[in-house]
């Protein structure tokens, strides 16, 4: 089955622009006009990924991603007005997956919904999907699209998942940040370096509430690598 679409937006121009791009994309779309009506057709489940415009009135788009993300780390791509920098950055810490600018490229905004479909295991090769890695306290299982250290499991955004998956793959290799993005967004398609920078902060983030110091070092004017404390509790 195609994957599934939630397209919220409040601009019902914006909303038809999107959906008729997906759907000639071979997706499936539906669309919503506010946050209490994305919050809706996320409680009713079936939706693989949601485009969610952040400057909506009421209840906006970072609000319905906080709510979203305390149960579910369904993969969100965030739409931002261009003097919205704030607001993008915050979207990426608060879990969101990527974000894309208004006014934006139809097919740059498909390509990225591709890219993250991808990263959600739906299209990994057997070989890929049925490693494990593990590194001190820390596992990652492909298959199973989990992450553990210890005994807690890691909620992971896609491509937050993706990022981890790219470091435990290679442990003694420094990733510049442009490989980072071909691992976690696929190769083709640019993103600031703000946005890996986001990804590692919440990676760090959530691992070091687990008990978790040191699972990504920083090399400087490099990159990142995965820690060598990565199995250390704080």
């Amino acid at each position: 089955m195609a994957p599934r679409i939630l397209v919220v937006d409040d601009e019902p121009h914006i909303r038809d622009v999107i959906c008729f791009a997906l759907e000639r994309a071979g997706l499936i779309s539906t669309a919503v006009r506010n946050g209490t009506e994305a919050m809706a057709a996320f409680r009713r489940g079936k939706i693989d990924l949601i485009i969610l415009d952040i400057g909506m009135p009421d209840m906006d788009g970072l609000d319905v991603c906080r709510q979203i993300r305390k149960t579910s780390g369904l993969p969100i791509l965030f739409l931002s007005a261009r003097d919205e920098e704030i607001d993008k950055v915050l979207g990426l810490e608060i879990g969101g997956d990527d974000y894309v600018t208004k006014p934006f490229s139809p097919r740059e905004l498909v390509a990225r919904v591709k890219a993250i479909l991808k990263r959600s295991g739906n299209e990994a090769e057997p070989e890929r999907r049925r490693a494990i890695f593990v590194a001190g306290e820390l596992s990652l299982d492909r298959q199973g699209r989990t992450v553990m250290f210890g005994d807690s499991a890691i909620s992971m955004t896609v491509l937050e998942f993706a990022i981890l998956d790219a470091l435990l793959s290679r442990p003694d290799m420094v990733f510049s940040r442009e490989r980072l993005m071909e691992a976690a967004y696929g190769a083709g398609t640019y993103v600031a370096d703000r946005t890996i920078d986001s990804h590692i902060r919440n990676i760090r983030a959530k691992f070091l509430a687990a008990g978790g110091q040191g699972i990504i070092a920083t090399v400087h004017g490099i990159g990142f690598k995965l820690g060598s404390e990565s199995g250390r509790k704080a």
